[in-house]
Parts: C-alpha cells; sequence; structure tokens
C-alpha cells in the first residue's frame, strides 16, 4: 500500500521552512500546481554554476527519491528549467543559494 502525498503547496512550504532553519536562502521562481504540481529544486552555489535536482520512483526501493537531473553553468541550467515549464506549466521550481553547496534533500521528511 502507498503512502499517501503531500500536495505540492505544503511540501514547499515544509521545504522553505527547513532552508531557513538552517539560514540558506531559498526562493519559490516558479508557482505551480498547489495539490499535484512536479517540484524542481536549483542549486545555485554562487559560483556560476547551479544543479537541478528533481524528484523520481526508484522501482528497486519502491520509494520516491530526489535525484540530479542537471548541472553546469548557471545559465544553461536557467535555459533548462524554462525549457521544463515550457512543457509543464504546473511545475514549481525553488532556487536554493548555498556557497557551501547545501540543498537539505537527503534529510528526513525530505527525501522520501
Amino acid at each position: 500500500m502507498s503512502e499517501p502525498r503531500l500536495s505540492a503547496s505544503f511540501w514547499v512550504q515544509a521545504y522553505m521552512r527547513r532552508l531557513s532553519l538552517y539560514d540558506i536562502p531559498a526562493f519559490v521562481v516558479a508557482h505551480g500546481d498547489d495539490t499535484a504540481g512536479a517540484v524542481l529544486v536549483t542549486l545555485n552555489t554562487l559560483d556560476g554554476q547551479a544543479q537541478i535536482f528533481s524528484r523520481s520512483f526508484d522501482l528497486m526501493s519502491d520509494r520516491r527519491q530526489w535525484v540530479e537531473m542537471a548541472h553546469g553553468p548557471e545559465a544553461e541550467m536557467a535555459e533548462t528549467i524554462a525549457r521544463q515549464r515550457r512543457t509543464d506549466p504546473d511545475l514549481w521550481v525553488i532556487e536554493v543559494e548555498d556557497r557551501q553547496g547545501r540543498h537539505l534533500l537527503d534529510q528526513p521528511g525530505l527525501s522520501d
């Protein structure tokens, strides 16, 4: 039996709060569908580089997990996000800015 899913807006609010507890700046760049929108997280390390994380389903463990979708120059990652938004207008985009590369997506409650 699968676990109940949180609404996208609830998860985003919880994630933003968790980041604020660690003094990690983050911004909702694109507000997707409140209920079922997918979420992309961009990690900007403020050195011209960025990573994009998306949620995927791991068939081996039967769980959802965050995986790196792309990484590279910040401008290229912005274009990758723009392409995704053109095909999925319900997509949420959160930008995390942290020189240390912290995104917290591997923490309990956020990773699963």
